[in-house]
This record gives structure tokens, sequence and C-alpha cells, in this order.
């Protein structure tokens, strides 16, 4: 099959990043990898090692388009400007939040990482605080990514769905849910879950683990 351009590895890759994109990963096969390049599967295999090794090569593509964290900024604005960045590359690649255990050590993780560890660790936590402080804000925004890619229904309907849920909810047995579910419907409150407040929660806790002379209990 005749090809405008040669492969290569970053092409190999941009195109099994579309096409998981598009059709989810359990699309992405070798002999769709292929037909989307327009090159019989083995030919892929001159560029990849194998699915895994596809799998690995997207993912770091994925976290190359968050924003690394900067020595020069604040760290609660860097480690903030991190989590929505963040946030938003994974909405835009719903099927990365499935990969995201893989142990990627592509050189855009690990300067994603790296970056992430010297800003707390400049600010004042030791390295090991800095490991676990990334870790939480990681598990918060992968968390909150994957519920928000799970919601049942679009939030414009909210206020409908909440008006149909509410005739089920006792008020005598659940009255808090009650209540909630009332203001959602009456359009008092639109329920839809917010990054940022869990975000600030977790970054003013973090803020008071620093020790003024730049070290935190461990």
């Amino acid at each position: 099959m005749k090809r405008d351009r040669p492969l290569t590895r970053e092409r190999v890759l941009r195109a099994a990043m579309v096409l998981a994109d598009e059709h989810g990963l359990d699309a992405l096969t070798m002999r769709a990898l292929g037909d989307a390049l327009g090159v019989k599967a083995m030919s892929l295999y001159n560029h990849v090692t194998n699915k895994d090794d596809v799998l690995d090569g997207i993912m770091d593509l994925v976290v190359s388009e968050i924003d690394v964290p900067s020595l020069s900024d604040p760290w609660k604005d860097a480690m903030r400007k991190r989590a929505l960045s963040a946030h938003a590359v994974l909405l835009r690649h719903p099927w990365a939040c499935g990969q995201l255990a893989r142990a990627n050590t592509g050189p855009a993780m690990l300067r994603y990482v790296d970056a992430t560890l010297g800003v707390l660790h400049r600010a004042g936590f030791s390295l090991e605080e800095a490991d676990r402080a990334w870790n939480t804000l990681d598990s918060y925004i992968f968390g909150f990514t994957i519920q928000k890619l799970n919601f049942p229904f679009e939030v414009e309907n909210y206020a409908a769905v909440a008006a149909g849920y509410l005739p089920y909810l006792s008020q005598e047995q659940y009255p808090s849910m009650h209540a909630l579910t009332a203001r959602v419907a009456a359009g008092a409150y639109n329920g839809v879950h917010d990054l940022s407040f869990g975000l600030e929660l977790i970054l003013d806790g973090l803020e008071r683990r620093v020790r003024p002379r730049g070290r935190i209990d461990v």
C-alpha cells in the first residue's frame, strides 16, 4: 500500500492516540492501527514493540499535553495550574483514565513528575512528603475526572432528573437527600461537581504542613 510520508514511531503513536480518542481502547488493535496509517500491521513492528509499547507511548503523549509546573510560580499556583490542566487533558482523552496505573517512564512523564517534585521540595516539603503530596493531588484529580466522565446524564438535564427522582426519596427516611434533591429540582442548586472545591481543600491542607524553615513532619 502506497504512503505519502514515511512511517515513524511518532506517526504510529499519533495515529494510535486519534484512534483511541475516537473509538476507545477496544478499537485500538494493531490491524486497525495499520489500516488507519495505510500499511500492513506487520510494518508497525519496525517502530513499536507491541501493543503495550503503543499504550505506553500514547500515555506519554497524553502526559506531554499537561502543563509542567514551573519553579518560578508559587507552589500552590503551580499545583493548581497543573491540576486544572491534567483534568482538561484527561477529558480530551477519556480512555487515558483507565491507563493511569501503567508504569510510565516516558520522557514526558519523567519531566512532569520531576518538575512537580521540584516545585514542592523547593516550597519546603521533604522529598518524601512531596511524593505523598503529588500522589494525593493526582488521586483526587483522576478520581474526579473519572466520576465526571461517567456521570449518567447531561448536566443541563440535572434539574429534571432530580425532579423525577424526588418522589422516591421519603422525606421521613432520607431528610437530607430529599432536601438537597428538592433544591436541585427547583434550580436553587445546580448540583454540578466542582473540581476547585476539593482541590483548594487539599492545597490548604498541604500548606499547613509546610514548616517555616522548609521542613515538615514526616
